[in-house]
This record gives C-alpha cells, sequence and structure tokens, in this order.
C-alpha cells in the first residue's frame, strides 16, 4: 500500500504531463486508444466514486458556518463561466461543435484539483472543497439548464438527456461512494491515498479517447480551441478573484474563490459532449483538461511562495492534502 501511495503521489503532482504525453501518443498512434472511447462516462464515473468516497461532513461544515461565501462560490462558477464560454463564442465566431463544447465547460462543476491547488495557493481550502461538493451536488440541473439557455443556438440540446447522464455519471456514483464509505470506513480510509492514481488515470485515458478520435478536426482547429481554453481560464481565474473582492471577501477567501471559479470538471463536459454531441465537441473539455491543471499550478506556485515569503516561511512547497 506504501508504494501504491507514493505511485499515487507522484502521479498527482505529473498529472499535466501524462495528459500531454498520452495526448500526443493518440495524435502519432490513434488506433491505440480509439477503443477507450465508448467507456469515457464509465470511466469519469469511477472518479466521480472515488470522490464520493473521500466526502465526510466536516466538507459540508463550511456550508452552514459561512453559507455566504459557499453561495458566493458556487453562483460565480455558474454564472462567470458559462457567460464567459457564450462571449468567447459569439465574440470569436467558433465553429458550432467547437461553440457547445466551450459553453458545455463553462456550465460544468468545479473540478476536484481545484481543492488542492488552493491548498499550494495558501488559500481557503475548507472553502473550496465545500464549493467543488455543492456545485458538483447541483450538475444534474444547472448543467443542462446552462446548456440549453446559451448552447441551442448552435445545436439542438436535450435537457432531459443530459440531466440523466449527469445523474449517472456523478450523482449515482458520488451517493455509491459515500455509501461505500459509510459501510467499509477503515477499508476506504486505507485506499483513499490511492485515488488521486485512478483519477489520473482516467483522465488520460478520457483526454486520449477524445483526441484519438478527432485526430483531423484537432490538426485543423486545435490552435482556435487552444487560445479559447486559455482566455476561458484565464478570464475564469481573474473574474471570479475581483468578483469575491467586490463583495469584500478577504484574500485567503478570494484566492479560494478564484482557482474554484476558473478550474473545471472538464471531464464531465468530455463525456456529455461524446454522448450528446460529436468527438469534436468534446476536444475542448480535453484540452482544458490539461491546461488547467498548468495554469492552476502556476497560479497556486506563485500565490503560495508570495504567502510564505510574507510569513517567512521555508519556500518548499508544503505536501498537497488527499482529496
Amino acid at each position: 500500500m506504501r508504494i501504491l501511495e507514493k505511485a499515487s503521489a507522484f502521479a498527482g503532482n505529473t498529472f499535466a504531463y501524462w495528459v500531454l504525453l498520452f495526448a500526443g501518443l493518440a495524435l502519432l498512434v490513434p488506433g491505440g486508444f480509439t477503443w477507450i472511447g465508448p467507456h469515457i462516462s464509465l470511466l469519469l464515473g469511477i472518479i466521480m466514486f472515488g470522490m464520493g468516497m473521500t466526502l465526510s461532513l466536516d466538507d459540508f461544515k463550511e456550508v452552514f458556518s459561512h453559507p455566504k461565501k459557499v453561495f458566493i462560490g458556487v453562483f460565480a462558477q455558474y454564472l462567470i463561466m458559462p457567460l464567459l464560454a457564450y462571449l468567447l463564442a459569439v465574440a470569436l465566431k467558433l465553429p458550432d461543435e467547437v461553440a457547445v463544447g466551450v459553453i458545455l465547460v463553462g456550465s460544468c462543476p468545479g473540478g476536484t484539483s481545484s481543492n488542492v491547488m488552493t491548498f499550494l495557493a495558501k488559500g481557503n481550502t475548507a472553502l473550496s472543497v465545500a464549493v467543488t461538493s455543492v456545485s458538483t451536488l447541483l450538475a444534474p440541473l444547472l448543467t443542462p439548464a446552462i446548456t440549453l439557455l446559451l448552447a441551442s443556438q448552435w445545436l439542438p440540446v436535450s435537457a432531459s438527456s443530459m440531466f440523466i447522464s449527469v445523474v449517472k455519471i456523478v450523482l449515482i456514483p458520488i451517493i455509491l461512494g459515500l455509501v461505500a464509505k459509510a459501510l467499509f470506513r477503515k477499508q476506504v480510509e486505507k485506499s483513499v491515498k490511492a485515488l488521486p492514481l485512478v483519477s489520473v488515470i482516467g483522465i488520460v485515458a478520457i483526454v486520449a479517447a477524445v483526441v484519438s478520435g478527432s485526430k483531423e478536426k484537432i490538426l485543423e482547429s486545435g490552435l482556435l480551441i487552444l487560445a479559447v481554453v486559455i482566455l476561458h481560464n484565464a478570464l475564469g481565474y481573474m473574474l471570479g478573484f475581483f468578483a469575491s473582492k467586490l463583495l469584500k471577501m478577504d484574500y485567503h477567501d478570494s484566492k479560494a474563490i478564484s482557482i474554484e471559479v476558473g478550474m473545471q470538471n472538464s471531464g464531465l463536459a468530455t463525456a456529455l459532449a461524446t454522448a450528446h454531441f460529436s468527438p469534436l465537441a468534446a476536444v475542448p473539455g480535453a484540452i482544458f483538461s490539461v491546461w488547467h491543471n498548468v495554469s492552476g499550478s502556476l497560479l497556486a506556485n506563485y500565490w503560495g511562495k508570495k504567502a510564505r515569503k510574507e510569513n517567512n516561511e521555508p519556500v518548499s512547497n508544503p505536501e498537497a492534502p488527499s482529496i
């Protein structure tokens, strides 16, 4: 188990590199990864099951202790990123499938890696975990509704079908994870440190599947999609930070909200795009999976070093929590 924990920590710390490596391999040898395509929803369900096993009542204490902060974070998550996606799609006149893919990314809840990035940035980690948890539990309702509202001018959107998909991919696995933790607490506590490895393998496989299935489209539109993803992500960080400051939240809270807003559950966007639209619509989510971990690491490193310098702490990074 010790070796597995070390492998899990290593995989989590080098996550972006693995995604880049397998995305490159999928472009070079697409036939080696296309078989994963039909299993994208299952892979994401396994990741969400793992998330359920890591949740506890303590994660929701912040909701009851500081409901206003959590509400601001969730509201900003589901307002800023979808609107940014829509404005980028209109302003840049994106192709229909790409526009829908970008809006899907914006309409998804926060990604779980945002919690680790907030910890490394010396932000309010408890607030980050609470916002991620609440936004994820609201995803079955809000993700299809927002996608229908903003994306239907490009492609037909079935909100009811998407609702069922999100329930199957997100809500049911999280509930099963909570049940597993309640029934097998000791076993789950022993295995929970290995979950980052499972998440990394799952996301890497999803990205490789999307890239291999959309090779020609990526070579055609890859640079445009990358530019949109970078803009979407950067503006999300910036607007999340300034919105929280405007609402008189302190610096630690503002860092948490900024990272929460900027980082998305792009794996869910990829799974939904593959199931309900097209392989090309899944590409923004796949590229976002790579980029937001790179940008999140850079931002967390900057804020973390700044905080340690101000507090006269050692500059080396502390060990991130297993979230």
